[in-house]
């Protein structure tokens, strides 16, 4: 086989360094014109032509869309989703990265933003970002941001309303001790998913209790301790979760427990992930458009790829309410 020509090879040939060599890939300051032109002479005679790299060298484009994510789960694996039936039959491709060494700490998108930025990727879409002030030249869109709001196009669904609906579902079928499992502190879809629940009850006036709410932090280990402490004593009619990952782990413990969902115990997730539908019995949630936020996204990126930044920089996608198997009346 024929060794792949690398960017070694194109530095030797142009007589500079593999620095050099990358400051010219990413357009930076510093490199002469003529030594430009002779790493660019060193790319065609190596036949280095069809590589990302030589791509960017020639025209500063890759033609190839970055997803970071912090890690590959459900809800960022349906907004990759969405992104790639966008882009389907453009002229981009799309890449999806996740900095997995570092996806629990603050800042991962900084670190994954530097390695792919300028030479791999002409824009890049995160998903759930912890920051949204990365010094970066390339057009960025956030998708459901932890710190709400920032610099960049955002999309995001009606966490709050969704909520709402939600726990308005649960009063309405006759439940007044409605159990809540949270989501992560720091982010804050969650914190609105917590506000819409508090928002229900007081709306139907029934005090807030927090003997009733639990943290399962989005993960599933900590969802299942956080649904024993909620269903060990006193344990509420409803449980409404802040996913579909700690809705089903709160399934589990109840069937762990002996609790007959939903003759003992009504649950609803948020999400709406395809595991929700399979599981037996069927879960009841709120349907976020996962797929649909990954459309945006996309639609927000070549938009600004081409120049022209979204005229409404950030979007509130509804959610909807989807009943199955898991909730019902309280019984008498």
């Amino acid at each position: 086989m024929t060794r792949r020509t690398t960017i070694h090879d194109v530095a030797a040939e142009a007589g500079v360094s593999v620095a050099t060599v990358s400051k010219a890939v990413n357009g930076r300051y510093g490199v002469a014109e003529d030594t430009v032109s002779r790493v660019l002479a060193a790319v065609e005679k190596l036949g280095y032509e069809s590589s990302l790299v030589a791509s960017s060298m020639r025209s500063r484009r890759t033609g190839v869309i970055g997803v970071l994510v912090p890690d590959f789960e459900p809800f960022s694996a349906e907004v990759l989703k969405g992104v790639g039936a966008a882009l389907n039959g453009s002229s981009y491709d799309v890449v999806a990265y996740a900095g997995v060494r570092h996806h629990a700490s603050t800042g991962w998108e900084r670190r994954s933003l530097q390695r792919l930025s300028g030479t791999l990727i002409d824009a890049a879409i995160m998903v759930t970002p912890t920051v949204l002030t990365p010094s970066i030249d390339i057009p960025v869109v956030a998708v459901d941001p932890h710190t709400g709001d920032g610099d960049f196009p955002t999309v995001a669904s009606d966490s709050f309303g969704g909520a709402l609906q939600a726990t308005r579902y649960l009063l309405d079928l006759g439940h007044r001790r409605i159990g809540f499992l949270a989501g992560r502190p720091d982010l804050r879809s969650a914190q609105l998913r917590e506000a819409g629940y508090r928002q229900a009850l007081a709306d139907a006036g029934i005090p807030f209790d927090p003997a009733l709410v639990a943290e399962g932090r989005y993960d599933a280990d900590a969802a299942a301790e956080a649904a024993r402490t909620l269903l060990s004593s006193a344990p509420p009619t409803a449980v409404f979760a802040a996913n579909d990952l700690s809705a089903l782990a709160v399934l589990d413990v109840a069937a762990s427990l002996g609790l007959d969902v939903p003759g003992d115990l009504s649950i609803v997730g948020f999400d709406d992930i395809p595991e929700a539908s399979r599981r037996t019995p069927a879960m009841t949630t709120v349907r976020q458009p996962m797929h649909r936020l990954g459309v945006v996204a996309a639609q927000f990126a070549t938009a600004m790829l081409n120049g022209q930044p979204p005229e409404q920089p950030r979007v509130i996608l509804p959610t909807k309410l989807i009943p199955r198997a898991t909730t019902a009346p309280p019984r008498a």
